[in-house]
């Protein structure tokens, strides 16, 4: 039943305004629609609900991942946008090479939103 339906990422924030710069802007997602309860973002095939509450960024765990071609190119460009990356140097069989966490084949990023949920780009094979 639910296998047949597309998910969507769901992100709390303190500030609409401020997540609307980031996930718009910062991050180059479009906006798909906006009401009373949040902003609707496509990205891909997929889709991100951005809403506002006061547990925004309390969550210690990843909350959204992108897998991308290239992602020491999406690394270089956020950065350039002004975006920090998160360094996990306690993950079994990672090593750390910059701001990528490679894993065999794959390579990973890790950063935060303003909010401080943690967003993650991904290559699975890079």
């Amino acid at each position: 039943m639910l296998g047949e339906s597309t998910v969507v990422a769901t992100l709390a924030v303190n500030d609409i305004n401020r997540a609307k710069e980031f996930y718009g802007a910062t991050l180059g997602l479009k906006q798909m629609d906006e009401n009373p309860g949040g902003v609707m973002y496509a990205s891909g095939d997929g889709k991100l609900f951005v809403y506002q509450s006061q547990t925004a960024g309390s969550g210690q765990a990843t909350c959204a991942s992108w897998n991308v071609d290239d992602v020491q190119s999406v690394v270089d460009d956020l950065k350039g946008k002004g975006v920090s990356f998160e360094h996990y140097d306690n993950m079994p069989g990672v090593t750390l090479e910059g701001d990528l966490h490679v894993m065999g084949p794959s390579k990973s990023a890790w950063f935060k939103d303003p909010d401080g949920n943690i967003l993650n780009v991904v290559s699975m094979g890079q």
